[in-house]
């Protein structure tokens, strides 16, 4: 059965901040988070890496959400049997490009900024 969140004949923007990281690993989780962002690298959406967190910017709900699945798998064959998770939605129909426009937007309001 099709719902509103797998078919669409409008622009959305699904933008998604998140953390993951095993807690069961010690104190340094970085080889596993690591293999988390090579996993979005190379799944082709856009996103920003940050020192709390990811961003992604996808066009449907599921897409988002296929890759937060994707990025458990990713901690779940590494070893990883306990898992912590933060998510954020903002989610927009009729708008595009929003991870950097969102930026730009500012920026065009109060000139340059870090990133």
């Amino acid at each position: 059965m099709e719902t509103p969140l797998t078919t669409r004949t409008f622009t959305m923007s699904v933008l998604l901040e998140f953390s993951m990281f095993p807690t069961d690993k010690g104190e340094s989780v970085s080889a596993y988070v690591s293999q988390v962002i090579k996993m979005i690298r190379d799944s082709g959406v856009d996103y920003q890496l940050t020192p709390m967190g990811t961003i992604i910017e996808t066009e449907t709900m599921p897409e988002a959400l296929s890759i937060i699945e994707k990025a458990y798998a990713v901690l779940e064959a590494q070893g990883c049997n306990r898992v912590y998770s933060s998510l954020k939605f903002d989610i927009r129909k009729g708008k595009e490009n929003r991870l950097a426009g969102k930026i730009n937007s500012v920026r065009e309001k109060i000139g340059e900024i870090k990133t």
